[in-house]
This record gives structure tokens, C-alpha cells and sequence, in this order.
């Protein structure tokens, strides 16, 4: 069996018989080494301990994923299924991860694309997969030394396996091959979802690794924050702004952790702008919503809302001022025990007061009753998210142990109110249509509180000048 899935389809070459034969000659031979475990192999390896303790005798199945086609004969760059990521910390496609019972626990099957070398005329050929095209792979006995697993097999053999183990919870969605060879269920059967889900709530609780990767995510941030201040003078649409905080992405991280917001004037009243395409005019306010996703593929979730002149005007001041303490608010709730909406109600509620002071309300607490929660129309969303690997993390743990549960030490969150006043919203003074305002930090619950990951990012109103001003006049460094 070769292992299939949906791919481009260039037009094929056919080679002439003396071409793959001379292909097939004179290459030096490689060297028989082993690769180096993985760096922290031992943090993964402890997970996949964990996973097991929740299953004890059951066969589970965490596939990557595979590249997925952006048109025609062209893909997007790979990015790993961040469950079988945080499982085994493997980048390449295509492969399967299966936790198989033995004894007290589970032993680690990999399975992986065999790399035949220049034994196997593939590697000219194959378009998809040969080292001449797409660089090498580890291979089987390879992948098994660097990544610490105890079985690793090559990819051919996942159909006999998955075949002889017809009760598998399997992580579906993310791999068509697998979703195809896995036994289909009953609607009514929730083994695979409840695998899902608590492979999202193991994630809840970041461990000191993951605390370090974010926190190494975060600082690349800020230095990509600056990267468009110190360009901003000159900068006049929204691409180039986002351009300037995404090569800082590729250069330090991976790639950023999801689409640049990078919204101008009355754009920064659209929750997910990413368009990109307006222009970024000197009175404007930029609202700038961006994340580097580190080479471990932790992301970090940052707002700031910039002046482009470099100062606030009256109005923009003051709707940025309400937020920030609407956001000051919010921070003070963070800790272990309170309950995770705590935050986001703190935040509302000074909203409204804000909002009702402004003549925009007709009053606070009416309109923060349950049953009218007018505030929505100008508050829109919600104040947090978990994050981690991805930028809306464990988004499949059940209801009461995230959006209904509380906090816990580890779990690391964003707080991010905001304030979008539409340019054609009769409510709102003609003086504040069309401006936007979002704060967002990320948080991590300690012990006895929280920790501000991003606090190195100014927020308060006088220091975002003070900083504005401060980077405009330094200089900048990329280094890979």
C-alpha cells in the first residue's frame, strides 16, 4: 500500500531510461549516524504519559496532518497539528502518532515517510516528496533516535495497523488518509471527541517549557511592534505595516500565529480586519492585532492601538483611556480560582460605566442586564482566550472546564477589551465614529495571581507616546 493523500497534480515528466539511470549513480555514500535525540524529548515523552493515564487499555490515534493545496500545483507551507505536535514536537507532514496499550501505560508508535536516500529513483521523481524537491526527510530509524518513541514504522503500514484495532480513538479532521482508514462511528459515539477534548484540556496548563516558548514568542512580538513604529512615518497603506511585522515573524519565529490585523482609521472597528488594503493617514489610529508564532510554534497574541502621528487626539485619548482601565480592571480578576469569565465581566462593566458617562448609554446597569447586554454593540467580543500552540487554545475542551470553569496556576490567557465605534452609528457622537480601540496582553495565571507576559509592550496612554517616540529614533536588527 502507498500512503495517499489529496495533493497537486502538476503535469507528470516522463524521464528517458538512461536519464534515472545516470540519476541513479555516483552519489556519495551517507553517513550511517543517528540523529541527536530531540531537546527536551523528555517533556514529550511525559505527555504522551499523561494522555495515557486518561486512557488506560484504549488505542489512540493523533495524526499531523497532511500539506494542503493553495491552487492548483501550489501549497502552504506546512504547519504540524499542534495536538500531535505538543505530543511529540515532529514537524514533518504527513505523519501518524499512535499510543498503543502495554502493561500500566502506552508504548509510542511513529509512523513516518521511509527516506530511501539516492537508493530509491523517488528522489528525482516524486514531486511531492523527493529530497530533490522538497529537502530530505528523517526517515524510519532516524525519526525513531530523534524523537524518543519506542516503535517507529514507515507510513505503508498504518492501513494493517489501524485495520486490527477497530475500537482506535482517533483525533479526526485533520487527516484525510486516516479519517478514510479509521472505523466510521455512530453519531451517537463520542470516543474520538472525548480524545479531542481532552487533548485540549490537558493543554490548558502550560509547563515550564511552554511558559518559555511563549514568553520567547512575546518578546519577538514586541520587537516587531517596533519594527512598524520605527517604519510608520513613512508607512502609507495597511500591506506595508503588515509586512514590516511579518518579516519580523519569519526571521525570529516560524511564521506569525494567524492573519495580521493591521487596520487604519475606520477599519479598526472590524473585529478580524486582515485585508490589509487601506491607507494609514497621519490622524488615523492604527489598530495593530499580531503575533509571532515562535520556531516551537507557540504564538503569541498581542493588540496595541497606535497613533500614527505619534500622539493621541482629545477624542482618541479618551476612548483609548476608558479601555485601558477597562483592561486594568480586567487584569485584576486574573487568579487562580476565579472563574474564567471574572475578567471579562470586570472589563464590561467599566465599559458601560464609561459608555453611560459619554451619554452613549442611557444607563450602565441596564444595559449590563443579562437579558439587553447593550454594551455588545460596542464592545463586540469577548475580553479572553486561552493561548499556547494555537492562537485560540484548547478550543475543544468541554464548556465547564474553560469558558464556564475557573483559573488555574499555568493556564496562560489573553485579556483584550475593546471599544469600535462604526462611522455610521447614530448612538455615538459624530466626534468618535470611526475610531477603534484594542488592548491585549497576554496573561499568565501564577500562584497567587498573574504575570503580564507582554507588560514590556506599553499600554497606558502617555507611555505609548513616550515609547512611539523613544523607537522612532533607534535603530533596527533582524538576525535569524
Amino acid at each position: 500500500m502507498t500512503f495517499q493523500r489529496e495533493k497537486p497534480t502538476p503535469r507528470e515528466t516522463v524521464n528517458p531510461k538512461k536519464l534515472l539511470e545516470f540519476m541513479m549513480t555516483r552519489w556519495k555514500p551517507q553517513g550511517g549516524a543517528l540523529p541527536p535525540p530531540l531537546p527536551n524529548a523528555q517533556t514529550f515523552a511525559r505527555r504522551r504519559r499523561l494522555l495515557s493515564r486518561e486512557f488506560k487499555g484504549q488505542v489512540l490515534v493523533i495524526p499531523t496532518g497532511h500539506e494542503k493545496v493553495r491552487a492548483n500545483d501550489t501549497v502552504y507551507r506546512f504547519r504540524p497539528g499542534s495536538d500531535f505536535f505538543w505530543l511529540t514536537g515532529n514537524l514533518e507532514p504527513d505523519c501518524v502518532l499512535a499510543l498503543v496499550p502495554k502493561g500500566n501505560g502506552h508504548e509510542a508508535h511513529l509512523f513516518v515517510e521511509p527516506n530511501p536516500g539516492r537508493k530509491d529513483k523517488t528522489f528525482f521523481t516524486d514531486r511531492h516528496k523527493g529530497e530533490l524537491w522538497v529537502g530530505p526527510r528523517l526517515g524510519v530509524e532516524q525519526s525513531r533516535a530523534r524523537y524518543g518513541v519506542e516503535v517507529c514504522a514507515p507510513l505503508s503500514e498504518l492501513k494493517a495497523f489501524l485495520k486490527k484495532r477497530r475500537a482506535a480513538r482517533v483525533v479526526r479532521g485533520l487527516s484525510d488518509v486516516v479519517d478514510r482508514l479509521a472505523p466510521r462511528r455512530p453519531k451517537k459515539d463520542t470516543r474520538d471527541a472525548g480524545l479531542a477534548a481532552t487533548l485540549s484540556e490537558l493543554r490548558l496548563q502550560k509547563d515550564a517549557l511552554e511558559i518559555e516558548e511563549l514568553e520567547a514568542a512575546v518578546e519577538s512580538t514586541r520587537k516587531g511592534f517596533e519594527d512598524v513604529i520605527r517604519a510608520l512615518p513613512a508607512i502609507r497603506s495597511e500591506r506595508e505595516v503588515e509586512g514590516r511585522f511579518n518579516l519580523r515573524a519569519r526571521v525570529d519565529g516560524n511564521d506569525v500565529g494567524y492573519g495580521t490585523i493591521a487596520a487604519a482609521g475606520a477599519h479598526a472597528c472590524i473585529l478580524h480586519w486582515t485585508h490589509n488594503d487601506g491607507a494609514v493617514k497621519k490622524g488615523d489610529l492604527l489598530l495593530l492585532d499580531a503575533g509571532v508564532e515562535g520556531r516551537s510554534l507557540y504564538t503569541a497574541d498581542i493588540t496595541r492601538t497606535l497613533p500614527v502621528s505619534g500622539r493621541f487626539t482629545e477624542a482618541q485619548r479618551e476612548i483609548y483611556t476608558l479601555v485601558w482601565k477597562a483592561q486594568a480592571a480586567a487584569m485584576k480578576q486574573v487568579r487562580p480560582g476565579a472563574e474564567y469569565l471574572a475578567p471579562h465581566r470586570a472589563a464590561m462593566r467599566v465599559l458601560a460605566r464609561g459608555l453611560e458617562a459619554m451619554g452613549i448609554l442611557a444607563s450602565a446597569d441596564d444595559a449590563l442586564k443579562d437579558e439587553h447586554q447593550f454594551y455588545k454593540r460596542y464592545t463586540l467580543h469577548g475580553t479572553s482566550h486561552m493561548l499556547g500552540l494555537d492562537v485560540h487554545d484548547c478550543a475543544k475542551a468541554r464548556e465547564e472546564l474553560y469558558r464556564y470553569g475557573v483559573l488555574l496556576e499555568g493556564m496562560v490567557l489573553t485579556v483584550e477589551p475593546g471599544l469600535y465605534f462604526q462611522v455610521d452609528d447614530l448612538t455615538v457622537p459624530a466626534r468618535y465614529r470611526g475610531i477603534g480601540v484594542r488592548i491585549e496582553d497576554d496573561v499568565l495565571v501564577t500562584k497567587t495571581g498573574f504575570r503580564n507576559l507582554s507588560a514590556s509592550i506599553p499600554s497606558e496612554p502617555r507611555a505609548v507616546e513616550k515609547w512611539m517616540a523613544r523607537t522612532r529614533g533607534s535603530k533596527t536588527t533582524l538576525s535569524g
